[in-house]
């Protein structure tokens, strides 16, 4: 499998002694560029750190993590590869909430544009990636539209149009359908789907949502701190 997310034993402990808890408990998941998998999991099982670590928020206690190809940590290899957690985050990790979290005074195009040009590109390479994605995503025709005149399903397809700006071989997507009906919701995991096979990102969906829980292909579930990788119903949503 080429390598879109890899992870190799990652563990994370807090605290230490008696008091120790094990949030993870060498994890192992793979999921390939173009792909998008489920994480399910009771609360408290250990998705949130999982998703943490890999979104380079915390640090693991020990394991190997791979994004797109290239090591991003390795707790046998002094830990984080890179001293700019930020500019990694920025760069090679797209992420997809269940609240939109646009910013309300930009437009949407603005909005889409802004993370390309803190990496670096210009404006006006910035606004035509934006307007690549919009068209994709089938809402370029709200461009020009502030965040407040557009409907649920319209901001959450620009937020996964932001998570897609900067090319990230990886999208993390916590509970991006939890509030959306069960169109909505389709039609999320519908566009996820061709966003991966587009742009060959590889994508993990946390959820609770038994709406598109048959959707997927591949799931991990996760309990106590142990992923559990079994095949999902892959149900047709085309």
């Amino acid at each position: 499998m080429d390598e879109g997310i890899r992870i190799e034993g990652l563990s994370k402990r807090y605290g230490a002694g008696d008091t120790a808890v094990d949030a993870l408990k060498e994890v192992n998941m793979s999921i390939a560029p173009g792909e998008v998998v489920g994480l399910v999991g009771p609360s408290g099982s250990g998705k949130t750190t999982l998703l943490k670590c890999l979104g380079a928020v915390i640090e693991p206690t020990r394991g190997r993590m791979t994004l797109g190809g290239e090591v991003i940590y390795d707790s046998d290899d002094g830990g984080w590869k890179t001293k700019d957690l930020r500019a990694l985050r920025r760069d090679r990790i797209g992420f997809i909430f269940q609240a939109p979290y646009l910013i309300p005074f930009l437009d949407v195009t603005d909005n889409v544009a802004l993370l390309p040009m803190l990496a670096g590109r210009t404006n006006g390479a910035s606004r035509a990636r934006a307007l690549e994605l919009l068209q994709a995503l089938d809402v370029a025709h709200r461009a020009k539209a502030q965040p407040s005149e557009l409907s649920g399903g319209e901001q959450q397809r620009v937020s996964i149009a932001r998570a897609l700006a900067n090319q990230p071989p990886v999208i993390l997507a916590d509970e991006p359908t939890a509030p959306l009906d069960s169109d909505r919701a389709l039609a999320v995991v519908r566009i996820l789907n061709q966003m991966a096979s587009q742009y060959q990102t590889a994508i993990i969906v946390v959820t609770h949502d038994e709406k598109i829980i048959p959707t997927f292909k591949r799931i991990y579930h996760i309990r106590d701190g142990r992923t559990v990788e079994e095949a999902g119903e892959g149900r047709d949503i085309s």
